[in-house]
């Protein structure tokens, strides 16, 4: 049954948003959102939405905190209870807090679910939730496999929730900015984009120990073999095992592959990676030096590395710019002063949507990521970074992993999503999952 929500949820007060008048990242304007979230919510308390986090470590703490200026945090659930028992202590004592999810997305006091849950069990989850009438946040990478996705994509269709997947440089200014102005002719015809996204972790061979009582070992596997318990392939460390993540070709390249995708504005058709694989028992299994070439449909070339300034290289016929977290450079970026980007330019997302008048000359209609999220839940509309988007996105981190992993180039058709003329490559779009936790 589809959740019902309070259709006088009050949306954010448009004038306290307009007040920041001054460029200053995620930042300052993530504060206006808040600010902004907490007076709407004291004038009318019953219009705040109730809120489910799943995975309350690390990045799953910062996105249930991050919710919680838009709503109240009704549950909390994680298979380690030393990380539920603090979140509860956090969010408050009156906070249903469980062990497995199934328990949480069935409650009736839950409307949005967040998820930061280690990278296998993301699909399964959003799926539950969407399924349970949720509208659900999730953490990137959004899939374990491309077959995942296809999933994701039909489920999300069928059952009309909203789903934001936490890419969440989409909604900063400065890489929006870098995809408006590669999608606006600024460099020219875009030719080449070089994506930097840093090393993986390396490790020596970890002793298999008895799991802790305080932890659900057999849960916390999920759909992935049930292998002897090692400190180090929970919480942080998990993304260095191929079991679990795919290392920083899904951790950081759902970030910015994502936006360099965004810019190319086509899909890739040829791909060929090279790596170092690991051999050592127990140990850490992701891949070393690795480099990967992707050729887009459109012409575009694309280089994704673990080597040099982490970032992303846009360069056309007419310029580059370079783009990180911390800066946005290049000739093209100083001809704005002169030249600057009018509403009409901008393209790459349907600002309107959200019916959220921007500051003029600023790509600031969307205010932050979880602002987004929540605005899109109130309207309906299609978040940012929604479940089709990100398929696209992490497919080619996937498609890249593959190659690495086959050692050889491969041809992909991105309107069927197979391999072309090539079954093996093909039995790697899915993986065999545990008896009971299946992605259906």
């Amino acid at each position: 049954m589809t959740a019902q929500h309070d259709t006088s949820v009050t949306r954010i007060n448009r004038r306290e948003a307009l007040a920041a008048s001054a460029f200053a990242g995620l930042g300052l304007t993530f504060g206006v959102h808040a600010a902004a979230a907490q007076s709407t919510a004291s004038k009318s308390p019953n219009s705040r939405l109730r809120v489910g986090s799943i995975g309350l470590r690390y990045q799953g703490s910062v996105i249930a905190h991050k919710a919680q200026l838009y709503g109240d945090i009704t549950a909390v659930c994680d298979v380690d209870r030393h990380v539920r028992d603090q979140a509860k202590a956090a969010f408050g004592s009156t906070a249903f807090a469980c062990e497995d999810y199934r328990d949480l997305i069935s409650r009736k006091d839950v409307d949005v679910v967040t998820i930061g849950s280690p990278d296998h069990w993301h699909t399964k989850m959003v799926i539950d939730a969407c399924r349970a009438g949720k509208d659900v946040y999730c953490e990137k990478p959004l899939t374990l496999t491309i077959d995942e996705g296809k999933q994701l994509a039909r489920v999300v269709k069928e059952t009309g929730r909203v789903v934001q997947v936490g890419s969440w440089q989409r909604s900063d200014d400065r890489f929006r900015l870098a995809v408006e102005m590669v999608r606006g002719g600024r460099i020219g015809r875009l030719q080449k984009v070089e994506v930097v996204l840093g090393k993986n972790g390396t490790s020596s061979s970890f002793v298999p120990r008895t799991p802790p009582a305080h932890l659900n070992w057999n849960l916390w596997q999920g759909q992935t073999p049930d292998l002897p318990y090692i400190e180090e392939r929970t919480h942080y460390t998990f993304r260095w095992w191929y079991e679990y993540s795919g290392g920083q070709m899904t951790d950081w390249g759902a970030h910015h592959i994502d936006i360099a995708q965004w810019a190319i504005n086509s899909e890739p058709v040829e791909i060929h990676g090279t790596a170092k694989m690991p051999s050592v028992a127990n140990g850490f299994n992701v891949a070393l030096d690795f480099d990967v070439t992707y050729k887009f449909a459109n012409g575009v070339t694309m280089t994704v590395s673990d080597h040099g300034d982490n970032g992303i290289l846009f360069t056309g016929d007419a310029g580059r710019l370079f783009v990180n977290r911390g800066k946005i450079t290049g000739a093209p970026v100083e001809a704005l002063k002169s030249q600057p980007l009018k509403r009409e330019d901008w393209k790459v997302y349907d600002y309107d949507n959200l019916d959220r008048p921007a500051r003029a000359g600023k790509l600031d209609a969307i205010v932050n990521h979880m602002g987004n999220f929540f605005d899109c839940v109130q309207s309906r509309k299609t978040p940012v970074s929604d479940v089709l988007s990100s398929h696209r996105t992490v497919s080619t981190c996937h498609l890249g992993n593959i190659s690495m992993r086959l050692g050889r180039p491969l041809k992909w058709d991105p309107v069927k999503e197979e391999y072309i003329d090539d079954k093996e490559a093909n039995t790697w779009q899915k993986r065999e999952q545990r008896k009971g936790f299946e992605t259906v």
